[in-house]
């Protein structure tokens, strides 16, 4: 009996997708606010996709903080030839506006708690060292 050999993860294929698509299309690879449905658009261009992929590698993108940034300060959408394809809803941009304050405040949460971690670690190494002196002497 063979084993299949495991294929790459979805996750894996979607930011390979991803990259694809950044370089075929300038609205992806300047994280302009896309329109609504563009998965669509994308499966009657490039109808060979995977459309779990695609679902995927869209998620990571539109979750993106430079995505989201640009989605909060933005008022129309784009479609894949960078045509305006409707306006962005003021909720969509709060919505927007809140996922990048919340980003930001976890990774200075992570920030503080990765020096304060590295604080204690160097408190830690003094004291050993002053005790290695202080037992460490010849009498």
């Amino acid at each position: 009996m063979t084993t299949p050999t495991p294929g790459p993860l979805p996750g894996q294929n979607a930011r390979q997708l991803l990259k694809q698509l950044q370089e075929q299309f300038p609205v992806f690879r300047d994280c302009l606010p896309l329109a609504i449905g563009i998965d669509k658009q994308l499966l009657a261009r490039l109808p060979d996709l995977n459309r779990k992929e695609l679902r995927i590698a869209l998620g990571i993108h539109t979750h993106s903080l430079r995505y989201l940034k640009t989605t909060e300060k933005a008022t129309a959408r784009v479609d894949l030839d960078g045509n305006p394809a409707g306006e962005i809803m003021a909720t969509h941009r709060t919505h927007a506006a809140e996922l990048v304050q919340d980003r930001l405040k976890k990774q200075a949460e992570q920030r503080r708690t990765q020096r304060e971690a590295e604080a204690l670690a160097r408190q830690h190494a003094q004291k050993l060292g002053q005790l290695v002196e202080k037992f460490s002497r010849s009498k």
